[in-house]
């Protein structure tokens, strides 16, 4: 498949894949024709699509199934009025009428907004009202539903409400009861063009209001180096991304990229995340290749891995927040398998990565994905030294990058103040070594100044995270009056150290860091919590510590 998107398909080097990764694009590309139709036609009895929940329910889907099934969508959302261009926001969870809505709305050339089952009836009415929604498709519960329909008032944009079940409460179209009625579906005369927007997320909100990320037509096609090259997956591959479908990381890891690669999209939808879960599903069900965010590694190493056959596993990648590397060391250890850290963000697919053919260095990102022309910068604008801390940026003076979003969509102003003068800022600060990794220090807003001492908190909580009391840390800056500001750090305890919670755990932590890292970096105030506030994508959001402990301030 990917030989008609690439000049070449396997890379044996670094250079190689730098030299040599080219795009062949064509005109008035569609994942879900190009891609997922192609499948259909060569392969129609192959697994695509496995799906499975908390009770045990298990649907398989093949290619062949899901052409003739999204068709059949495509076709039912036409009858309800839907079309090219229209907003359509998808509020799915983990249930398979996500990857149908998402293929159906792509062939008929609509806009998605796929958006998490949390949102409250506020956050769905800025939604609706800042793209004008006109149609919402969701899981038919009880608290989805009332927030849906409690947008309808505030909403003008918003027609059509439709439940694909179990609930169904009248104002909304029934789904599985309505779309087997629908015409057989035709190929729409022109879809869309390259450059029309296919894809829209509201970004996670680690800081401010959630941002609405604009996404073109090539997106899909920029997401065949995520799924082919950073997750190394291939036909025989049974791939697990842990993701809710309303975040960016879906489309990295359970969409475009493992099935350009033709590759098992393995789902499994769950209430309730736990690492025991998690892990009975790759032993159940023999998953070969497995994604998620350094926070389900934290948990996954504090279980006891004798009791779970984990053999099929065969690669690893952790992206969403920089992997500490004692994480890295405790499950190699613990599996053989090293893990591939990936870095992007909601605007971009992967820009740095630890591809198959490099070695990685537990902490660092990887190395600059060739799609994009990365480079760190100093506030001047002027290009970094090797071990020199700058933000990541994106140069796009010579062309726009296939997987770069177009926007923030009817917000010129600011799309203006992060994309200007021929260079995206990514808003996120590293350094580069000798060898040519990246290694994350944090959001520019999250380094912390002290003592004329720039620390980036990902340092600290790496020399944290190395001490067997802690599961989970994060670092922020609290307001001093001598030092400008000081280290603190949120701290989730293991269970068998939340007894030990007092002054000495506090010193003995303190003493760690110390030790670790540059004394100057530990944290001065320490403070024990159950867990930490996180976006639905599994970001710490630091910024909910330091508006916290500003307001005890006051």
């Amino acid at each position: 498949m990917i030989e008609r998107f690439l000049t070449q398909t396997k890379f044996s080097s670094v250079e190689d894949y730098k030299e040599n990764l080219h795009f062949i694009i064509p005109d008035n590309f569609n994942f879900a024709y190009d891609v997922m139709d192609a499948w259909a036609a060569e392969e129609p009895d192959k697994l695509a699509l496995l799906w499975t929940d908390d009770e045990d329910n298990c649907l398989r889907f093949t290619f062949g199934d899901l052409k003739e099934q999204s068709d059949r969508a495509a076709s039912y959302f036409q009858t309800l009025g839907i079309g090219r261009g229209d907003v359509v926001m998808l509020i799915l969870k983990r249930r398979y009428e996500f990857w149908l809505s998402m293929l159906a709305l792509h062939k008929i050339g609509a806009v998605a907004v796929p958006a998490t089952h949390m949102l409250t009836t506020h956050d769905i009415v800025y939604r609706n009202n800042r793209a004008d929604v006109k149609a919402i498709i969701c899981v038919g519960e009880e608290y989805v539903l009332t927030q849906v329909e409690g947008s309808m008032k505030d909403s003008p944009s918003l027609k059509t409400l439709i439940s694909i079940g179990p609930e169904v409460p009248e104002g909304f179209h029934d789904w599985h009861k309505e779309w087997t009625g629908a015409p057989q579906f035709v190929r729409p005369e022109h879809v869309n063009d390259n450059d029309d927007t296919m894809l829209m997320y509201f970004t996670s909100g680690t800081s401010g209001e959630p941002k609405m990320v604009a996404h073109d037509f090539l997106y899909a096609l920029g997401h065949i180096t995520t799924g082919v090259f950073w997750h190394n997956l291939s036909e025989d591959s049974i791939h697990l991304t842990v993701a809710d479908t309303g975040w960016g990381k879906a489309a990295w890891g359970k969409l475009y990229g493992q099935w350009f690669a033709g590759a098992v999209v393995f789902v499994f939808e769950h209430q309730k995340f736990t690492a025991e879960k998690i892990m009975r599903k790759i032993e159940e069900y023999r998953i070969t290749s497995f994604c998620a965010p350094p926070t389900v590694y934290r948990f996954m190493i504090h279980e006891d891995f004798s009791k779970y056959d984990l053999s099929s596993l065969r690669y690893c990648c952790t992206a969403g927040e920089a992997l500490n590397p004692a994480v890295y060391d405790r499950f190699y250890e613990l599996t053989g398998i090293r893990l591939m850290e990936g870095f992007g963000q909601t605007e971009t697919t992967m820009t740095l990565g630890t591809m198959p053919w490099m070695t990685p260095k537990p902490g660092s990102m990887g190395m600059p994905n060739p799609q994009y022309d990365i480079d760190l910068v100093r506030p001047d604008g002027s290009s970094c030294e090797d071990g020199e801390k700058g933000e990541i940026v994106i140069r796009t003076d010579k062309h726009k990058p296939i997987g770069l979003f177009k926007g923030y969509y009817r917000d010129e102003e600011l799309t203006h103040k992060a994309w200007h003068d021929g260079v995206y800022h990514t808003g996120d600060v590293a350094w580069r070594d000798e060898d040519g990794y990246y290694w994350f220090e944090g959001r520019i807003d999250d380094v912390i100044k002290s003592s004329g001492y720039r620390i980036g908190p990902f340092e600290v909580e790496s020399a944290l995270m190395t001490h067997p009391a802690v599961v989970e840390c994060a670092i922020t800056g609290v307001p001093d009056d001598i030092r400008g500001m000081v280290v603190k750090a949120t701290v989730v305890l293991g269970k068998d150290w939340k007894s030990k919670e007092g002054p000495e755990l506090v010193k003995e932590l303190q003493n760690h860091v110390k030790h670790e890292t540059a004394p100057y970096k530990y944290p001065r105030i320490i403070e024990f919590v159950d867990e930490l506030p996180k976006t639905i994508s599994g970001k710490i959001r630091r910024v909910e510590i330091r508006d916290k402990d500003s307001r005890k301030e006051k």
